[in-house]
């Protein structure tokens, strides 16, 4: 038996509303107890963790990361994402099934969980692919996938384009009790684009997507989440008029939920002038309008998680005229920092963020995590919630540097990272 005593933090754990100076006892991998910072005697056998007055919180779990492998590992191998995903306080990690080969075969998904598990840092929770191969046509199979563990489906950035055949996966993942989650771009208006229709894309001569594409594609399979009865989740959800749509389809009491990603609400395409291609994403950055509706949607509760939208590239991905590099950045060493940023602008409370990082993704998903709730796996993150650093490319965590806030001061820094109970960042990591 080990035992681990934090002294001296700011418990906050959403998931119970706590907000407090406390102490917190972990043994052999579990909370063991929660109480008053102050009270009296220690377990012989426990280390001590001074705090300093720093924030401890579950661990964030992150429902939207794509890795390399299998199949791209020159991008990112799942050890260097686990790397990177310990020293952003990150613990768990839903993986998206685009990779090479495909997440559609169970035993696909049985090693992604175990090579997640054989790190010792994160947890992988591997989506099952929609389709097979990814590619929007025939079903996967979505029951096998679902009995071997995967946590939701999707074809990853790619939109099921074809309208029947969405309603007949919604309908079937309907029946076996999985929530689907698309990614929000009517195909055909987003192909060949990769800019944000309007002035800025127009003067660079880029090829434009319009903003509507979100919102047309929402629309549609809301309306095809309302005649299936479907879990539906929109991913990385970045205009207003989409928002607007969710908000709409949650008053009505429809099962839509959605998350977006530090991007969208951090940046706006004023990013892409330079032809920076570290931004450009997927969906791309948004007018300034569209990043305040973000924002505003945190507020008010019609976004339901954070994700990092992690996507690794390597530098040739990048290196290219803007319109032909990969699109995508990455995301966890800057996830809770970035996602601060809205704290201490006034558009969150501090206990708003962290449930958009810890207790939402882990009800979304149905897994475990995101409480510090006595009996509960001891994955937790602490960090200080001041602490000023400057993201810097080719000095991140991992091997993929492809971050769209290189250069950009964050307040808000991890101290620590702990999976299981076990410290796997920070200063014995």
């Amino acid at each position: 038996m080990t035992a681990t005593l934090f002294e001296n933090v700011r418990l906050i754990d959403p998931s119970n509303e706590r907000d407090s100076q406390s102490r917190l006892l972990v043994r052999d991998g579990v909370i063991a107890g929660v109480d008053l910072a102050g009270a009296e005697g220690r377990p012989e056998d426990a280390a001590i963790v001074d705090g300093q007055g720093a924030i401890l919180c579950p661990g964030l779990i992150d429902m939207r990361v794509a890795i390399g492998e299998p199949g791209f590992e020159y991008r990112e191998t799942i050890a260097s994402c686990a790397r990177a995903a310990a020293a952003g306080g990150v613990t768990t990690i839903a993986v998206l099934p685009n990779s090479k080969p495909a997440i559609d075969e169970p035993a696909l998904v049985r090693l992604l969980r175990g090579r997640g598990e054989e790190t010792g840092q994160v947890s992988i929770l591997p989506y099952g692919a929609l389709t097979k191969g990814c590619n929007g046509e025939e079903m996967a199979e979505l029951g096998l996938l679902r009995e071997a563990g995967a946590v939701a489906f999707t074809d990853g950035t790619q939109a099921i384009a074809d309208t029947k055949r969405m309603r007949l996966l919604l309908s079937y993942a309907h029946g076996i009790g999985a929530m689907v989650v698309q990614h929000p771009e009517d195909p055909s208006l987003a192909r060949g684009g990769c800019a944000t229709g309007g002035a800025l894309a127009t003067q660079m001569g880029l090829p434009q997507i319009p903003a509507a594409a979100e919102a047309i594609l929402i629309a549609r399979d809301i309306r095809l989440a309302e005649m299936t009865g479907a879990r539906l989740h929109f991913g990385h959800v970045s205009t207003a008029e989409g928002l607007a749509l969710i908000r709409a389809a949650k008053g009505r009491g429809l099962p839509v939920t959605c998350d977006t990603a530090p991007p969208y609400f951090s940046l706006n395409e004023d990013e892409i002038r330079d032809f920076r291609t570290y931004a450009k994403l997927s969906p791309p950055l948004r007018a300034e309008s569209d990043r305040l509706a973000v924002c505003a949607a945190l507020s008010d509760g019609t976004i339901d998680a954070i994700a990092s939208d992690h996507t690794p590239w390597d530098a040739d991905d990048k290196r290219l005229p803007f319109a032909q590099a990969s699109a995508g950045g990455t995301g966890l060493a800057t996830l809770l920092g970035v996602t601060l940023e809205r704290v201490h602008n006034g558009d969150v409370t501090l206990i708003q963020a962290l449930r958009l990082l810890t207790q939402s993704p882990a009800a979304l998903l149905g897994a475990p995590g995101g409480t510090l709730a006595v009996g509960s796996t001891a994955d937790l993150c602490l960090f200080d919630p001041d602490a000023s650093w400057v993201v810097e490319a080719g000095t991140l965590p991992g091997r993929a540097q492809n971050t769209p806030f290189d250069g950009r001061a964050l307040r808000g820094k991890v101290l620590g990272t702990w999976k299981n109970g076990v410290r796997v960042f920070g200063e014995t990591e």
